[in-house]
């Protein structure tokens, strides 16, 4: 038996307007260029601890020194300066531990996003005490941690411009290749999602929750290595789901859009793949909305892998 990508009958619009078509795309290119702008962050400020042997330091977007004396020590965007003794742990997100000549600290010694550098060649450890670091994406880092609505909305950069371009290249193969091979699975998915959209993402909804909390309760509940499998297995098979939901809206949403804007003229299958993927690369790179339609497109994908049934019980 042959599958293929099976098609909706959609009512007939008017027919395609380039001049409306590139004047969306000029109106989105500009709303993005203002979405963009950035406030320029000020140079980090400083928090100083003179004396406090019993009192756990955090701070966020500042450079902690230690003077005198502090039990532990935390900064969230900014480096640790240490002079004095620190008797417990010292970390640093996006910052680095700088230990001065003759200072001690007496716990372990955690630096992400940053290095840890001691002036002396032995500095005053305590023995036995381990030292983790990961210096990569420093600046990276602590503009997050110093503006953390970066990460909703990210700088335009022609690394970011790089990065979409490959973005649809991938996807657009992952599609084609699987509509390719499993055309009845993507058909029958497509089928279900338009028959059935708020109860599918309902589902997925429900279930990435659940998968998520549980995941969280068998990393604190089951012994390490069975709470790291169980977390790993569950990681996989959402992207999986996350995948195949992808891929199930590429070809879907291109199929609408092609409809729409190329009438009956281009019925191409590989065009409308491609004019899915652009659109949904496209939300994703919108500030503030892109991780709602991350969700969407993980809440869909468990849905409709959770709604699968056997092959007769979906006509197409």
């Amino acid at each position: 038996m042959t599958y293929s990508i099976a098609s909706y009958p959609i009512p007939r619009h008017r027919p395609f307007d380039p001049r409306i078509f590139f004047a969306s795309i000029l109106f989105i290119l500009v709303g993005a260029a203002f979405s963009y702008s950035q406030i320029s962050v000020t140079s980090a400020e400083t928090f100083t601890v003179d004396d406090a042997p019993d009192q756990e330091v955090v701070c966020y977007g500042k450079t902690v020194i230690v003077k005198t004396r502090a039990k532990g020590v935390l900064a969230i965007g900014g480096d640790v300066i240490v002079e004095g003794r620190v008797t417990g742990d010292v970390a640093a997100v996006g910052g680095s531990i700088i230990q001065r000549d003759g200072a001690y600290i007496g716990g372990d010694v955690f630096a992400v996003g940053g290095a840890y550098r001691p002036e002396n060649p032995n500095p005053l450890r305590e023995e036995g005490r381990e030292t983790v670091m990961y210096a990569g994406y420093e600046e990276e880092i602590r503009d997050l941690s110093q503006n953390p609505s970066s990460l909703f909305s990210p700088h335009f950069s022609l690394a970011f411009l790089a990065q979409r371009i490959l973005s649809v290249l991938f996807w657009f193969v992952v599609s084609l290749g699987l509509a390719t091979l499993a055309p009845g699975a993507v058909s029958r998915a497509i089928a279900r999602f338009q028959l059935s959209t708020l109860k599918i993402v309902a589902i997925g909804t429900a279930a990435f929750l659940i998968t998520t909390v549980g995941v969280v309760g068998s990393l604190n509940v089951l012994p390490n290595p069975l709470g790291v499998v169980f977390g790993m297995m569950a990681f996989v098979l959402l992207m999986l789901a996350y995948v195949f939901g992808r891929v199930a809206l590429n070809v879907s949403v291109g199929k609408l859009l092609q409809k729409y804007l190329f009438a009956d003229k281009y019925a191409s299958e590989a065009l409308a793949i491609l004019i899915g993927v652009l659109a949904w690369t496209l939300l994703l790179s919108i500030p503030y909305v892109w991780p709602i339609a991350l969700f969407t497109l993980f809440a869909t994908g468990v849905g409709l892998v959770l709604t699968a049934r056997s092959q007769g019980s979906w006509q197409v």
